[in-house]
């Protein structure tokens, strides 16, 4: 074997997740759920950051309790740090600043890209767990432009109260319901969506069902961070050479 650097304790997950203190059923999907990931991750809970704070409140008021959670991801051995809450776009500077590497703080943050990728005349649309929460200030740390159409999960059967009350017990077929009805809300509203964004990662689960009922292409934090992890952790490949017979 060829001689091998060190400098870290643990090895093999490159992904670190902060995540939100919470007590709600985390589904396959999830990103609280380690089966949701085809590549091992590690987490580590940020005291004291509940849905409510975090979205209906101002995340920036926590602050240095994640970079003090995100540095434990870091010591642990992670190469690169995301979050599991799409409001916490706003500390995505914060956060990379202060770890020195790779952050992805929110599935807004596809946006931009996302709407290279359109034909003209098409946009992209979000649909977020509380469109009254959502303001320029999550859109633009995020690198998403200001106009970005939002339909938000506010009025629904279940999904907004069940995720930002933190619910012990959640109806998941009532959820996915909402997320339907959303969607097709979002794409009746407004013109041209070309794409959908999933703000919240508990919206995940539902990526499938939205695709079917609006035809669309539906990004999440999913999506980011397989994307994420692919670079931090790079596929290698069997080289396979023609035979010269």
């Amino acid at each position: 074997m060829a001689l091998q650097s060190g400098g870290k304790t643990v090895y093999g997950a490159t992904v670190g997740i902060l995540m939100l203190e919470t007590r709600f059923p985390r589904i396959p999907g999830d990103i609280g759920n380690a089966t949701t990931w085809p590549f091992p991750v590690h987490y580590r809970i940020v005291p004291g950051a509940s849905p409510d704070r975090i979205v209906r409140q101002d995340a920036r008021q926590m602050r240095d309790a994640f970079i003090t959670e995100a540095r434990a991801l870091v010591a642990m051995g992670c190469d690169g740090i995301v979050t599991n809450c799409g409001f916490l776009s706003v500390l995505q500077d914060d956060l990379k600043q202060a770890l020195g590497m790779p952050v992805a703080a929110s599935a807004l943050m596809q946006v931009g890209m996302i709407a290279q990728t359109l034909p003209p005349g098409k946009r992209v649309g979000v649909l977020t767990i509380s469109k009254n929460n959502l303001t320029p200030d999550h859109l633009r740390a995020a690198g998403a432009p200001l106009d970005t159409p939002v339909m938000g999960t506010e009025g629904g059967r279940c999904f907004h109260e069940a995720f930002l009350e933190d619910h012990q017990q959640i109806d998941f077929d009532a959820c996915r319901l909402d997320m339907v009805d959303a969607a097709r809300a979002l794409v009746r509203d407004n013109d041209g969506i070309g794409a959908i964004v999933l703000e919240c990662t508990n919206m995940v689960p539902y990526a499938r069902d939205i695709r079917v009922a609006t035809g669309l292409p539906v990004y999440s934090m999913y999506t980011l961070v397989t994307w994420f992890q692919a670079a931090l952790s790079p596929r290698r490949f069997a080289m396979e050479l023609d035979d010269p017979r």
